[in-house]
């Protein structure tokens, strides 16, 4: 996949459901504008905000590396305003579910839940 968080990309929406709209980017990439990230502001029915076939420019959010989904939004560029930011946004994300090469996630916790369920069941007095 050739995105990054923060980059700006141009497509068109596809689809638009209560919850989000979905935008091609390219050929093979789909992403979602959630409906928080519509616009600045409250959004009662996505349907009244974005029309299917639209051409939106889109900021890139968060990229699940587990599943390759994209995040959207179409309000980045109004708070990065409204804040006065000029500058790549530091609070953009990009998420793991787990990391195999360094191990991280679920595994190592679950190493310590007999430690832990000891612990609690002492705690209870069991």
């Amino acid at each position: 996949m050739d995105y990054h968080i923060g980059q700006k990309i141009s497509g068109h929406i596809t689809g638009i459901k209560p919850y989000g709209a979905f935008v091609v980017l390219d050929d093979h990439v789909q992403g979602l504008i959630h409906i928080s990230e519509c616009k600045t502001g409250v959004v009662r029915a996505l349907k009244n905000e974005l029309k299917i076939g639209q051409k939106v420019v889109v900021t890139v959010l968060d990229i699940e590396q587990y599943n390759n989904k994209i995040s959207l939004s179409l309000r980045q560029d109004d708070i990065m305003l409204k804040q006065g930011l000029h500058k790549k946004n530091t609070s953009l994300r990009k998420h793991f579910w787990t990391n195999n090469v360094l191990n991280y996630g679920f595994d190592p916790i679950a190493s310590l839940r007999d430690e832990w369920v000891t612990e609690a069941l002492n705690r209870i007095g069991r």
